[in-house]
């Protein structure tokens, strides 16, 4: 007979309003969206990891926000004994653009296996009915197929510009596929594309790309620059996100039923995690066309070839996350206008 950790964990019910769901990162990019997502749909009891920062929008909240040091193990487990949360939305990573990740490689693969590894076992300890863990696109190899399908994983060489950070999030998945195979969790995973919006990082040494775009068209704009130089030749094509609905497909998958769940995610060796993009991609000079169309620059685009330009394409192929029911609506050029009018508003 199997002892109480190795009981089959899976449920039959779809949160409750009144469930109790710990998002780790809470005041990260994804973390804040996911809250706001779900404030809308009515739930109201939340529990929130922070390092520095509590954002103006959550002080009014039905938000308790507490400062955890993720990397501690200790820590972790004390919190996920006295709390005992229903469902945990991991969303909490060290994360940034080829810059930081070519600048601070040990600190990306260290961090991420750390912070990950401490959550989800707390998470099988103290039997949370579901998890989900965000990853990254970066996952799949540099070569990979378009658009990248979840069984290409594994099949190829990574980009090396961010090899330390996408072998942690791989890790990440793994971690999730193994504690289901031996403990009957439902612990699951989604790879959303390249994420932008409200709350992203605008630090031009730290950031990704569409933000950092942003900040540069838009302080060009206020110089009166001539030009702004867009590192590599502009040709790679990349898929962005609004992380307003990433998190909605998030709250989708979180609440797919048992059923769905063990036949598309938890029943090995399908894959345990699940594509989020919207399917269409456009080439860093398109992109940055639409950036400068939207903040209003008028001055010229310069690239900068001698800078690298990383993976020729990134696209998902998100046909697993529609046959369940999800699409994306936010369309680009919208999206863009929506995060740099909150730039504006909050710098």
């Amino acid at each position: 007979m199997n002892s109480a950790r190795e009981q089959d964990f899976r449920y039959l019910i779809k949160m409750n309003k009144s469930d109790k769901i710990f998002i780790a990162g809470a005041s990260g990019m994804v973390g804040s969206a996911i809250i706001r997502n779900l404030v809308k749909k009515g739930y109201d009891n939340f529990i929130g990891s922070t390092r520095t920062r509590v954002l103006e929008e959550q002080k009014n909240m039905p938000l308790k926000l507490t400062r955890i040091d993720l990397l501690n193990q200790d820590a972790v487990n004390r919190f996920f004994s006295n709390e005992k949360p229903d469902y945990v939305f991991l969303a909490a990573a060290r994360v940034g653009g080829i810059h930081a990740n070519n600048t601070y490689p040990a600190n990306f693969i260290h961090d991420n296996l750390v912070i990950q590894s401490n959550i989800i076992n707390a998470a099988w300890k103290n039997r949370v009915k579901r998890l989900l863990f965000l990853g990254s696109s970066c996952i799949y190899p540099k070569n990979a197929p378009q658009p990248m399908k979840e069984e290409h994983l594994l099949t190829g060489l990574l980009e090396p510009t961010n090899e330390p950070y996408a072998i942690a999030k791989i890790a990440g998945i793994k971690m999730c596929e193994s504690y289901n195979r031996q403990y009957n969790t439902q612990f699951i995973a989604v790879m959303p594309t390249n994420l932008y919006g409200p709350n992203d990082n605008f630090d031009f040494e730290t950031s990704h790309v569409l933000p950092a775009l942003i900040r540069k068209f838009h302080e060009a704009k206020l110089s009166k620059a001539k030009e702004v130089t867009i590192w590599g030749t502009g040709s790679p094509r990349r898929e962005f996100l609004h992380v307003d609905d990433m998190t909605d497909a998030c709250q989708h998958v979180m609440n797919l039923s048992d059923a769905k769940v063990e036949k598309h995610l938890t029943n090995y060796p399908s894959p345990c995690f699940i594509n989020v993009g919207t399917g269409k991609d456009c080439t860093i000079k398109e992109l940055a066309m639409t950036i400068k169309e939207q903040v209003g620059f008028q001055g010229n685009l310069v690239f900068d070839t001698s800078k690298p330009d990383g993976t020729p394409q990134k696209l998902l192929d998100v046909s697993r996350l529609d046959s369940l029911g999800w699409r994306a609506h936010i369309l680009l050029r919208d999206g863009v206008k929506d995060a740099y009018e909150w730039f504006v508003s909050s710098f």
